[in-house]
């Protein structure tokens, strides 16, 4: 049976293929997962949190949130781009968006946590932390393989709270430690720098074979080229001799690529060439 959801030009890494049918994009894991998919709901995620949150409609100020106060707004539930439509605003200008919710919004680093799932029991953890440096609320890069130790803890307390009996690949998104979303899938444009060890680990998993955690991930840089930039082969070249890939992004709005790289400092000199944007 096949990975359900991978794009064509990632199909290289999803090697071998599982006896059951997983998803790897979030609509084919809601759909394989029937007894988990709540915890695509994320309002229901947020409240869980201890945030105060509630649908558009209920007014922020009544809950306690001072008017001039940033609160965060998106959809409920969005499979296609679970990011999408999120923006802050302030409390008193929230709109009456159908099938959207507010929340109050977090402050600290934001993480994105791939865990192997035996059972409902974390068993493994691989941490990605985004950049400070923001486009739009948006981390400019990724440190692949950040070592996060604090958070597993949580992470495997959410994990026997919400995904008892699930057996696979979860991921939980948080900022300052507190989730934002989660997803019955993981973090593929990631897997570049999870290592070999990774996807046969994951396969044994959920094909309930025996199954041996996979050695820590090597790590790396993945580095979001936001807006509108041309790039050429020449570019692309010249990048490669740096230890930068560059994969154009056809299917990300306002996104014109992807840089991966293990080297910092070479992915963002990268950036600065194509877009004159210097990044700490």
């Amino acid at each position: 049976m096949p990975f359900i959801g991978v794009l064509p030009e990632r199909e290289h890494l999803f090697q071998p293929r599982p006896r059951r049918d997983v998803g790897v994009n979030d609509a084919a894991a809601w759909r394989l997962n029937p007894a988990h998919r709540r915890v695509y709901d994320k309002l229901s995620l947020a409240l869980d949190a201890g945030l105060r949150a509630a649908p558009c409609g209920v007014d922020p100020r009544a809950c306690g949130i001072a008017p001039d106060a940033q609160v965060f707004v998106k959809p409920i539930v969005n499979l296609a781009g679970m990011a999408v439509q999120a923006r802050a605003v302030p409390a008193d200008a929230v709109p009456s968006e159908p099938g959207s919710f507010w929340s109050e919004r977090l402050e600290g680093p934001h993480t994105s946590s791939d865990c192997l799932v035996q059972d409902g029991r974390a068993v493994w953890f691989a941490h990605t932390r985004g950049s400070d440096a923001k486009d739009r609320e948006r981390p400019i890069y990724w440190e692949v393989g950040a070592a996060l130790p604090d958070l597993e803890p949580r992470i495997a307390a959410w994990v026997a709270r919400h995904l008892q009996g699930y057996r696979g690949l979860c991921n939980l998104e948080m900022i300052g430690g507190r989730p934002i979303e989660a997803h019955l899938r993981g973090s593929n444009g990631f897997f570049d720098f999870y290592g070999p060890d990774f996807i046969p680990a994951w396969v044994a998993l959920v094909d309930a074979a025996a199954f041996t955690p996979p050695p820590p991930i090597p790590g790396g840089f993945v580095i979001s080229v936001f807006g509108e930039v041309v790039i050429d082969e020449a570019q692309r070249s010249a990048a490669s001799g740096q230890g930068v890939q560059i994969d154009l992004d056809t299917r990300t709005a306002d996104r014109s690529a992807i840089l991966r790289c293990t080297d910092k400092a070479a992915g963002l000199d990268v950036l600065r060439q194509l877009t004159g944007r210097s990044i700490a």
